[in-house]
């Protein structure tokens, strides 16, 4: 997807006074052609290094030949990779606040038709499970159900990865003081704490 058709679709989803269903659709639209963006750029960084490991075999007369592909892996298409992730993780960011109030003006069975969550899933996502855009799309990976073929770190829907790549942003940015420990007691990898006792009277 070129990005003069991104824009066409930002200029849509800004109009004033669309639809909330309009808006999501846009959004997930935009989503997923950023992130296709970025696994095409990810293919070809890959296929660079495939090409500095095959000169791995001729070391040591390879070396320079290796660091310059090794180089151009990181280096390329950085500038397009960083734009595009930020955007990416600007959108997930307005997802999972859900500032506009999409999930409430959709309400659960529209916003489960245009994120294509199958009509299974939705009955384990209503039964319990957060039913907001943030819970349906992130914590629960239920967008595009009916189809979802990996569950590795990071893979899903549209609007899975830009809630993702928010999280990796946030992460990233927040300073060190703010961040819960992992590994305090009590913590998910921390040690855990004794049961609290308590006197039961007679």
């Amino acid at each position: 997807m070129t990005p003069s058709l991104i824009t066409r679709l930002c200029n849509i989803g800004m109009k004033p006074g669309i639809s909330a269903a309009t808006q999501l659709i846009t959004t997930r639209r935009i989503c997923r052609a950023i992130a296709e963006q970025l696994d095409v750029i990810r293919s070809e960084r890959r296929a660079l290094r495939r090409q500095a490991s095959k000169l791995k075999a001729f070391l040591p007369f390879t070396r320079q030949a290796i660091a310059e592909l090794e180089e151009r892996a990181q280096e390329h298409q950085e500038a397009i990779r960083s734009g595009a992730w930020s955007a990416l993780a600007g959108f997930g960011q307005s997802l999972m606040f859900d500032r506009e109030g999409l999930a409430q003006a959709l309400g659960f069975g529209q916003m489960c038709d245009l994120l294509g969550v199958n009509p299974v899933h939705r009955q384990q996502a209503d039964a319990g499970s957060d039913t907001s855009l943030r819970g349906v799309a992130f914590i629960s990976r239920l967008e595009d159900s009916a189809d979802r073929k990996s569950d590795e770190w990071g893979a899903g829907g549209p609007l899975y990865q830009a809630c993702h790549a928010a999280m990796i942003h946030f992460i990233r940015e927040c300073p060190g003081d703010q961040l819960p420990d992992p590994f305090a007691p009590g913590a998910p990898f921390g040690p855990k704490l004794p049961p609290a006792l308590s006197i039961v009277g007679k």
